[in-house]
């Protein structure tokens, strides 16, 4: 059975900025697969990760914390607040700001979320080995971070 990339000039399947980008696009493919079972998105599972990690937040933090526009980050939270994943109460030192909180359900289906996307990255990565993968990651980390961490989510 031919691979798909078989078809590819060499040139391009040399190019690292290509690599990385088809690498993106199957897995950005695989966990929007798997977050909609869930009826989640990557911005859900961002904005929950952010939120368990570093506390509540106004929205513009958030939106800073993880890449996600100002605009999507509202819709975002309106979803979650929806399914009572996180709740919005006034900030006490600026009544027109919100501050967003993870609720018990939430840290809960962010549990759910990390164990679908814990398989997601077993599948992506199953052509490589432990210590292959420890030192793949390492290597994207030196990247990103050399890029100055201007990728978004």
């Amino acid at each position: 059975m031919e691979n798909a990339e078989d078809t590819v000039p060499g040139r391009l399947r040399a190019l690292p900025s290509r690599l990385v980008n088809q690498i993106a696009t199957a897995a950005n493919r695989l966990a929007d697969q798997a977050l909609a079972a869930t009826g989640s998105r990557r911005y859900h599972y961002a904005l929950l990760a952010a939120l368990a990690e570093f506390g509540p937040a106004s929205q513009a933090a958030l939106g800073r914390r993880t890449g996600i526009d100002r605009s999507d980050i509202v819709a975002t939270v309106n979803q979650l607040a929806d399914r009572e994943l996180v709740e919005r109460s006034p900030d006490p030192d600026d009544r027109r700001r919100n501050v967003v909180t993870v609720t018990p359900a939430g840290t809960r289906h962010l549990e759910e979320l990390d164990r679908l996307l814990a398989g997601v990255q077993d599948e992506l990565l199953a052509p490589l080995t432990t210590a292959e993968r420890e030192q793949f990651v390492g290597l994207l980390t030196r990247v990103l971070d050399g890029a100055g961490g201007q990728v978004r989510h």
